[in-house]
């Protein structure tokens, strides 16, 4: 009986110091989308300012594709761009059950001036947006300099 107990009093402690650890396990994973969620924009909006071209980003639930317009003045992004290095783009997913959403929803348009607007020719009004998601705080895209916070 007495080394039930011992066990049982082991148990308890291992748990009490697991559980935690998984907690927090769980909490970096949702920072890690979050930072390649900004870390995706912000390597867009430069892309477009270095190559004088436009970006377009699409932000879906739990995927980042991003793509560069294959000459300067074009108006449409017609050619996948890779990350940094040429290492296949920000392919990478969220945790299970975290998602995320853009308010408004749609294509982020980065120009070649480094403005976020709503459609792809540039004539049209520069867009903020608001990223959400589950699990961890949001982003703020300001659509007049492209900077994301």
């Amino acid at each position: 009986m007495v080394e039930l107990i011992i066990v049982m009093i082991l148990v308890g402690i291992l748990a009490a110091y697991a559980v935690p650890k998984f907690g927090a396990m769980t909490s970096l994973s949702q920072d890690a989308w979050r930072d390649q969620v900004q870390s995706a924009l912000r390597y867009a909006q430069k892309a477009a300012v270095s190559h004088r071209r436009l970006v377009c980003v699409d932000l879906g639930a739990s995927t980042i594709t991003l793509q560069i317009a294959s000459a300067h003045g074009a108006t449409s992004c017609d050619t996948p761009l890779n990350g940094p290095g040429d290492t296949g783009g920000f392919g990478g997913s969220p945790p299970a059950g975290m998602s995320t959403s853009v308010t408004p929803s749609g294509t982020i348009y980065f120009q070649p001036d480094g403005r976020a607007t709503s459609a792809s020719g540039g004539v049209h009004s520069t867009l903020g947006r608001t990223i959400s998601m589950s699990g961890t705080q949001g982003l703020q895209l300001f659509g007049e300099t492209g900077y994301v916070k």
